[in-house]
């Protein structure tokens, strides 16, 4: 960063008398502190993040560094005992005769991912950023990074309480008549290998891919992957209606896959409201939903075939919760491989679940296509409702959809000040300016710009070049 912008950091640090998801304060008056739980928790973070030394961490006070240059080659020391190796980029900046010194921690590939410190190992030396600290990655969050790495495929796992004739049904036998017509080079194959190849059984037992797509009753043999469904009478799981009751409705749904799509649909259809339009013209009745329907079927989709199936999210159902201002799906397992939140429905993402993605492609369920995401948020875009919100986080991928008693933005709030400056496409430097002297350009990325662009309120110029130099951002 320039030294201009490390200046403007501090003073808001100050200001605020805080840190941040992205930002960590350091004194390193006597010596260079420990860092490596840091540099491992920015390094795994969308975004990264900038630790500053020279500023007191108790009462945000300037005390300045021992010695700058010894303190860039100690951070360095401390960067190279990480695995993969972290290369911090370190500016130096006096604040009334005081040196500071900032070191911008880069996020590592999701290939990468987790950044760990060698001296404690993997498990131990893995952390995530929570709030203004490090925390201790779990051991399920340093799996879901080994998964990917390693190609483990949990949906072809096992177990010793199913046998085949769990999956020879009727919906099975329906299946392999469709897959043959559909792929004649599968025809002549006899059954067993055909359901073997499709990742239905693994060494003469049924897959969990084979259960959760054909046995009659999947939750025999996992409980917990199902769906539970809620409606609440207000805009918080906590409120409560008129009577003191907590759920408008309530239902657990299992099943197969199809069979829990189906029921979950239902389900939000009965709790959801319907406009009943009539056109001026020709006096014909329509009928309006709440939430486009092709929007809610995709996202139930998304969650019921790339949710997490290892055996760390066995307990984990899939989840909706309806209240009033909003619709929430939520499923075990955050975004896979090197998919980010920036990325996503603008490229091809890495696939959780193959076999049962190319399952219920073969059963014309979905496209199989990566065009989930683009059609939910076209479709909230032609009903004229708020673009969808997706977060992923601490092995959770949340899609939300907002009705259209959502509140607008304040006239006199920061976002709406940057949502009027940005009708004409605006770059870093720009919004920087905008800012500047009130809030640093670190903060604005991060708790503005990035909500802002998550919601579709602001577009990028570059969308499969998140981090571009040249990117604009506009409205």
């Amino acid at each position: 960063m320039l030294q201009s912008e490390l200046v403007d950091l501090v003073k808001f640090a100050q200001a605020t008398h805080s840190e941040s998801n992205s930002l960590e304060i350091k004194s390193a008056k006597e010596g260079c502190p420990k860092i490596y739980d840091t540099l491992s928790s920015f390094s795994n973070q969308s975004g990264g993040g900038t630790i500053v030394f020279g500023v007191d961490e108790k009462d945000f006070s300037l005390c300045g560094v021992y010695d700058a240059a010894d303190l860039q080659k100690k951070i360095m020391e401390q960067s190279l005992q990480m695995e993969p190796e972290v290369r911090p980029l370190c500016t130096v900046a006096d604040i009334d005769g005081k040196t500071v010194v900032s070191a911008e921690i880069q996020e590592i590939d999701n290939f990468r991912k987790p950044c760990f410190y060698k001296g404690v190992g993997r498990l131990k030396g893995s952390y995530v950023r929570v709030g203004d600290g490090d925390r201790k990655m779990t051991e399920y969050e340093v799996y879901s990074f080994e998964a990917f790495r390693q190609k483990i495929q949990d949906e072809l796992r096992t177990t010793d309480e199913a046998e085949l004739s769990e999956i020879d049904t009727d919906s099975m036998t329906k299946y392999l008549i469709t897959l043959k017509s559909k792929k004649p080079n599968l025809a002549a194959l006899p059954n067993e290998k055909i359901k073997a190849l499709q990742g239905f059984e693994k060494n003469g037992e049924p897959t969990l891919a084979g259960i959760m797509l054909f046995s009659v009753y999947p939750q025999a043999f996992y409980p917990q992957l199902c769906i539970t469904a809620v409606s609440v009478p207000g805009n918080e799981i906590s409120t409560v209606g008129s009577v003191g009751e907590r759920f408008i409705d309530n239902q657990r749904i299992d099943g197969t896959i199809t069979q829990m799509l189906d029921q979950a649909l239902l389900f939000i259809r009965k709790n959801t409201r319907t406009k009943t339009i009539i056109d001026p013209d020709t006096g014909k009745r329509s009928d309006k939903p709440e939430y486009p329907v092709i929007a809610v079927r995709e996202l139930l989709l998304n969650a019921l075939i790339h949710r997490d199936y290892s055996i760390h999210t066995d307990s984990a159902p899939v989840t909706v919760r309806i209240f009033a201002d909003r619709l929430e799906i939520e499923n075990p397992g955050g975004l896979y491989g090197r998919m980010t939140l920036d990325q996503l429905g603008m490229v091809s993402a890495d696939t959780r679940n193959p076999f049962l993605a190319n399952a219920l492609e073969v059963m014309e369920v979905t496209e199989n296509r990566f065009s989930g995401i683009p059609t939910v948020i076209a479709a909230m875009r032609d009903a004229g409702l708020p673009a969808p919100k997706f977060e992923s986080e601490r092995g959770v991928f949340r899609a939300t959809l907002f009705n259209d008693t959502v509140a607008v933005i304040p006239a006199n709030s920061k976002e709406a000040e940057l949502l009027d400056f940005c009708n004409t496409p605006r770059s870093r430097d720009e919004i920087e300016e905008l800012f500047r002297g009130r809030l640093s350009i670190n903060y604005v990325m991060s708790s503005i710009v990035k909500p802002l662009v998550a919601e579709g309120r602001l577009k990028l110029t570059l969308p499969d070049k998140p981090k571009s130099r040249n990117q604009r951002y506009y409205r």
